[in-house]
């Protein structure tokens, strides 16, 4: 005598059940911003913090970056490139290692994984701008001539130095005797350019301390580049600048289309006394 299973049977009403569940999980999800992968990625909500917190500081009018990312109509020309530089971690320049060592910096204005996402997933996308509304305000670069620290002691270069209007980048030494008297310990260092228009066209600028004619180079103090800003010491630290040392202030520039005058200063925050 033979005998025939029945095959199991679904339940339709559970299955119902369930795909209208994982949709409303999926939707609430969505909603909460948890999966940005499932809408559209646009300049204004999404892709303008990125540029403001990492790339705005050198993208902007007046410094050297080569075009300014501060709105849509700026930044859209240059998305592909945009694109290209930040998923192969050319920009913004950061070459600490990313599998090696400490990771965690002050001020650190590299990209997460998930930025670089949402930058590439923005180009892919074609790119657009968004609503206006959801535009974060401008930001506050402060002033260009405005210190860092609050100096005590500026040391400038005695002239400027003329740039000329075209031609391969240029590396200018220029060494001066500060006249330092006696040890000083300082507590903050600045390097940074003395005319508002030689931001534009200075890439980087180093001081050195000379403390030993046999020396000509010196020990590095102090650089000034597109994003950097002071090197200010721990409490109770500081650097120890010896009597007659020298400084070496280092330019490497780059024309700019205008014959421009390029001069850089040092300040210094030193402590009293004792």
């Amino acid at each position: 005598m033979s005998s025939t299973r029945k095959p199991c049977l679904r339940v339709p009403g559970l299955v119902l059940l369930m795909a209208a569940a994982a949709v409303a999980t999926s939707r609430t999800t969505l909603g909460q911003g948890q999966a940005p992968a499932q809408r559209q990625v646009t300049f204004t909500r999404d892709v303008a913090p990125i540029l403001q917190r990492s790339c705005q500081t050198c993208h902007r009018p007046g410094m050297m970056a080569p075009m300014s990312l501060l709105t849509y109509q700026e930044a859209r020309p240059w998305a592909r490139s945009m694109k290209t530089k930040v998923t192969n971690r050319e920009m913004p320049p950061w070459f600490i290692d990313r599998h090696v060592g400490i990771q965690k910096f002050k001020d650190d204005p590299s990209l997460s994984d998930v930025e670089i996402q949402t930058i590439a997933k923005w180009v892919e996308e074609g790119a657009p701008e968004g609503n206006p509304a959801d535009l974060p305000p401008p930001r506050n670069f402060g002033d260009l001539d405005a210190w860092h620290i609050k100096p005590n002691l500026v040391i400038k270069m005695p002239k400027p130095y003329m740039l000329k209007d075209r031609g391969p980048d240029e590396f200018v030494d220029v060494t001066i005797d500060p006249g330092f008297k006696e040890d000083m310990y300082v507590t903050a260092i600045e390097t940074r350019p003395i005319q508002i228009s030689a931001y534009k066209v200075i890439h980087h600028a180093t001081t050195n301390l000379i403390e030993d004619d046999e020396d000509p180079i010196g020990f590095f103090l102090n650089e000034y580049a597109i994003g950097k800003a002071a090197d200010v010491f721990p409490p109770e630290s500081g650097r120890l600048i010896k009597a007659g040392s020298r400084l070496n202030f280092n330019l490497h520039m780059t024309p700019d289309g205008e014959e421009t005058e390029v001069g850089v200063q040092l300040g210094l925050t030193v402590l009293p006394k004792g």
